[in-house]
């Protein structure tokens, strides 16, 4: 991890702590309720703007919930538990900013009750960092 990736070397690995692809893999099998409705209804199948997403990646010593390889973009739901570590969220965003991975937040909340409006703020975002 000694030399840090730019995002004009989009297809770079991304080094990630192999005990955690299990704990991937069960992620993958039991999404919550907000990050299923994001997969098949956004995500999934290149249904945003033809772009390859995976789910419950690995990347260096976390999971995140949805990433594009291609923009170097993670996506995170957060739940109930994110506002009790705020400061571990700010720190792990952080790390992975470091390799050039662009993170996005979103709630549980609204995925849920506002689709529309988290395509259009993830449509606009896109737009911006696409070539």
């Amino acid at each position: 991890m000694s030399n840090l990736l730019d995002k004009t070397n989009k297809s770079s690995y991304i080094p990630y702590n192999k005990a955690l692809t299990e704990k991937a893999r069960e992620n993958r099998k039991n999404p919550t309720s907000a990050e299923k409705k994001l997969w098949y209804e956004i995500l999934g199948n290149k249904r945003l703007d033809n772009l390859k997403f995976t789910r419950q990646k690995p990347l260096d010593e976390y999971i995140v919930d949805f990433y594009c390889a291609e923009l170097m973009l993670a996506i995170e739901i957060d739940g109930n538990t994110h506002a009790s570590q705020k400061q571990y969220d700010k720190r792990r965003t952080k790390n992975l900013n470091k390799y050039g991975i662009e993170v996005i937040r979103y709630t549980n909340a609204q995925v849920i009750n506002n689709l529309e409006g988290v395509y259009q703020d993830l449509h606009e975002r896109i737009s911006k960092i696409t070539p």
